[in-house]
Parts: C-alpha cells; sequence; structure tokens
C-alpha cells in the first residue's frame, strides 16, 4: 500500500479476481481458541487512511465496482463497519432527521390540520394560521434546501463532465441515475409548483372572514390542482425517507430485493395494458348496448376493473346476454387470470432467487454509497479523533504476551466459525537483528516448488530401480544359459566316450 496506494483501484478495473487473496491476506487468525472464542487481527489501516493520513479511497473504489461478494468481503465488512459505526452514521442520522421534521410539518400541514373539521364553516382561523406557519417552514425550511442540493450536485456533475446522453443525444448529470437524487429532484418541482399555486397566497389579498383561508373565488379553479401536487409530494417524502433501512442490513436487503423484483411486474403490466387495449378495440368494434363498453375508453375502464377483481357482479348478466362480447371477456379473463398471473408468479420466484444469494451484499453496496458521501462531511478534526481512537500505532498481539504488527483492529470470533489448523505466521529461533542473515526453511512442507521437486526426485528415484530390476534380470537370464550350455556340453563329451 506503501508503494500502490492505488491497488484496490488498479484490481477493481484490471484483475478483480485478485482481489480476494489480497484481502485475504490482511487477515489474520490464531489457531488457538480460548473459552470458545478465536483472536483475529484485520490489518485494515491503509484500507481506512491514506499516506497522509486522509480518507482513503477503498471504500469508494469498492463502491464503484459494484460487487456484491467482494463487498461482503470479512476485511471490507470490518473496516466499513467501523466507519459507519463509529463515524457516519451519526452525520447520515442527523441529515435524515431534519428529512424526518420535514415531512411531519408536510404531513400535519396538508393532512392532518385541514382534516379536523368535517364542514368547512367549523374551520377556525386558529386552525388556518397553523396551516399556514407549516407550509411556511416546508417552502423555507425544505424547499429552498432541495433547490440548493440540485444546483450543487448538477453543476459538480457538470464541471466535472459526469454527463451521460440519454435517447442518443440528450446530455444527462449522473446524479439524476441515483433513485434518491431523481426523487429530490421531482419532489422539488412539485414542491416549486405547490407554491405558485398556493391556496392561501392567492386568497391573501381577497376579502374572507378568517385570516390565512385558502377558501375564496381566486382559487376555486386551482385547489384540485394543488390536492394532486400535494398528495404526489406526500407519497415522494415516504419514498424518500426509505433510506433509513440501511441502519438494518435486514431491511435494507429486503428492500432492494422489491427493487430488484420490480421491473418483474412492469413488465406484466405492460403485458396488461396492451391485453386491456387490443380487447377493448375489439369489443367496441362489436354491434352492441352495453353501456360499460360504448367505446374504447370505457371497455378499457371496464377490462381494467375486470383486470382487478373489482367488476360490479351484477353487471356480468348484461355481459353474458351479449354472445361475442362474453366470448371475449372470457378471454380476456382467461389470459390474464391464467396465462398472466402465473407468469408473473414464475418471473418473481425466478428473480428472487437469482437476487438472493447477493442480497446482502447489494445492501452493502448501499451503505457503501452512503458512507462515501458521508464521510465527504465529517471535519478534519473530528477525522484524525476518529484515527485516534483506532489506535493504529500500537502493535497487535497474536497471543498472551506474543507482540505482533501494528496497523489493525483486534476482536475476537466464535472459535467454529472459522476453523483454523495452520497458523499463517512462521516463527524462527535466534536474533531479531537486521545484521543476521535470514534462517533457512529446511524441510518445510508447503509450496508448489517443493512438491514438484520432491515429485521430481520421485520420479528419478523410481527410473533408476526399474534400470537396476532389468539389469539383474537380464544378469540372471544369462548366466543360467551359460549354465546350461556347459551341462549339455558335458553330458554330449560323456556319451562319446562310453560309445569309444
Amino acid at each position: 500500500f506503501t508503494r500502490h496506494p492505488e491497488v484496490i483501484q488498479r484490481l477493481c478495473a484490471d484483475a478483480a479476481t485478485l482481489l480476494w487473496p489480497l484481502l485475504d491476506g490482511l487477515i489474520w487468525r490464531s489457531r488457538v481458541a480460548v473459552a470458545g472464542q478465536r483472536r483475529v487481527n484485520y490489518y485494515v489501516k491503509h484500507l481506512m487512511q491514506d499516506g497522509e493520513g486522509k480518507v482513503n479511497k477503498a471504500m469508494e473504489w469498492l463502491a464503484e465496482n459494484k460487487d456484491p461478494k467482494i463487498i461482503c468481503h470479512p476485511a471490507v465488512v470490518m473496516f466499513s463497519d467501523v466507519f459507519w459505526g463509529q463515524l457516519a452514521n451519526k452525520y447520515f442520522l442527523i441529515g435524515r432527521l431534519y428529512f424526518l421534521f420535514m415531512l411531519v410539518v408536510f404531513l400535519s400541514s396538508q393532512s392532518v390540520l385541514k382534516n379536523l373539521h368535517d364542514e368547512i364553516e367549523d374551520e377556525t382561523e386558529e386552525q388556518y394560521i397553523a396551516i399556514f406557519a407549516c407550509r411556511l417552514i416546508i417552502y423555507l425550511g425544505s424547499l429552498t434546501r432541495l433547490i440548493f442540493q440540485q444546483i450543487k450536485f448538477c453543476f459538480t456533475d457538470c464541471q466535472e463532465g459526469a454527463m451521460t446522453k440519454v435517447i442518443g443525444f440528450l446530455p444527462v448529470p449522473n446524479y439524476l441515475f441515483s433513485f434518491q437524487q431523481f426523487g429530490s429532484l421531482v419532489l422539488t418541482i412539485c414542491l416549486v409548483l405547490m407554491l405558485a399555486l398556493e391556496p392561501i397566497v392567492h386568497c391573501i389579498s381577497a376579502e374572507t372572514e378568517k385570516l390565512f383561508s385558502p377558501y375564496c373565488n381566486a382559487s376555486e379553479d386551482i385547489i384540485y390542482a394543488y390536492s394532486i401536487l400535494s398528495a404526489v409530494a406526500m407519497l415522494l417524502y415516504w419514498l424518500l425517507l426509505t433510506d433509513l433501512t440501511v441502519f438494518s442490513m435486514r431491511f435494507s436487503a429486503f428492500l432492494l430485493v422489491i427493487g430488484r423484483v420490480a421491473s418483474e411486474v412492469g413488465l406484466f403490466l405492460g403485458a396488461l395494458i396492451y391485453l386491456i387495449a387490443a380487447f377493448s378495440g375489439a369489443i367496441s368494434s362489436l354491434k352492441q348496448n352495453l353501456s360499460d363498453f360504448a367505446g374504447m375508453h370505457w371497455s378499457a375502464l371496464s377490462l381494467w376493473e375486470i383486470a382487478l377483481g373489482i367488476y360490479p357482479s351484477s353487471h356480468f348478466s348484461s355481459v353474458i346476454q351479449t354472445e361475442f362480447v362474453m366470448i371475449a371477456v372470457s378471454l380476456f379473463v382467461i389470459m390474464i387470470a391464467i396465462f398472466l398471473l402465473n407468469l408473473l408468479i414464475a418471473q418473481l420466484n425466478g428473480a428472487y432467487q437469482v437476487v438472493y444469494e447477493d442480497m446482502v451484499g447489494y445492501a452493502r453496496l448501499n451503505r457503501a454509497q452512503i458512507i462515501v458521501t458521508t464521510l465527504e462531511q465529517v471535519s478534519q478534526k473530528r477525522w484524525f479523533h476518529f484515527l485516534q481512537n483506532q489506535k493504529f500505532e500500537e502493535r497487535l498481539e497474536f497471543g498472551e504476551g506474543d507482540i505482533g504488527l501494528p496497523g489493525g483492529l483486534q476482536v475476537t470470533e466464535p472459535a467454529n466459525a472459522n476453523p483454523t489448523t495452520v497458523d499463517s505466521i512462521r516463527r524462527f529461533g535466534g536474533s531479531t537483528s537486521r545484521t543476521m542473515p535470514w534462517p533457512e526453511e529446511a524441510n518445510l512442507d508447503g509450496g508448489d516448488d517443493d512438491k514438484f521437486e520432491r515429485l521430481e526426485k520421485l520420479i528419478v528415484r523410481a527410473t533408476k530401480n526399474m534400470g537396476a530390476s532389468r539389469g539383474s534380470k537380464k544378469a540372471g537370464s544369462s548366466s543360467a544359459g551359460a549354465s546350461g550350455a556347459s551341462g549339455s556340453g558335458r553330458g554330449s563329451g560323456g556319451a562319446e566316450e562310453g560309445s569309444e
């Protein structure tokens, strides 16, 4: 890390498969367990701070890599949890509490205070004053902050050239591809339109019986449009608050799974709309006098109600009396209820099985992106105080009284979590002086070179043994032949002498 401080970035870009063994080398586990617990040292100093003592970009590079498996490596989990638990979560929670406060104020002004009475005549002036105060807080405290954030992010992306062309020619800042930022932009637009259509502002110059009353002749034409924008803004406030699930990996993973399988529901809705358009056009072309199917728009609405199961059952009697309409509706129901719904279930099941293996990884990637964004807001004083608390300068023990290396964090884990039988540290007796020669590693049984060397010696020894055995066999056969020849010679000589 001293020679190559950008090693994580280089490996993420060019050799992602080497990240896992690199991170494995930053972990030491004791092979001795005490009271069911094993000592573990995570040497993550250079993943958390750079050579100048500032925030290391390793977390940013891993988040940009978007690999749900490498983000779950124990070393990465260790230093990301330290970042989150001791530094980032406080700053993130403070920002979210402000947003939560604005949601409560917006909810009070748009849903609670305006519905305290059933009749408009029963509403009081104090009620209108409270509504006006809440909306003033929203416009000054929430809208201005959202506008400032949008201008800041847009200016930063434009200055850095972080733009992506949509539809081949329209440049869009990269920050808008984030769900939170895009939702914030839509919420900003809704609040700006609400301010432009604010009924209290339009009625403030009119003569009303009660102060800050939203009901007057000038607001009659805009109050309905204002209510629609209010409903959309309310939904966006609640949707943008879902990032609080980052405090729990379980809830965050569940939310991300919903987002991953939502595309399958979108495909189902697309197919449903296509069938509704096709069958509504076909039914409208028939000669029939049914009011529910009088025209393509009414036919489409009726088929939509049938698909959702909210079509009045009493209206089916008139549908049955018209044969071709009944046939068309029956085919539509068969295709929706039997084919498309079961296909949707199968697609959701398949998509869930694919995402389930990595859903915790995706949740950690989401938290990593939040950590990177939050650490940019941390002051230098708070950062250096955080580093002092980690005590990276202190040497970590490998055992009781066995002092090891600095630059890490030490924890304990259950002994059966990661069984370790071989110590990754090799120990040699003698002096630790730099002038002394390094001890020779004799009779070591590890390493591919040693294995190949032993295999080569074994082959040479076997070859020699085979050559020696062949030589002994040849010597035995030649001696047996010579003795047989001499014996036959003697026998023939004796026979000749006997014949003489």
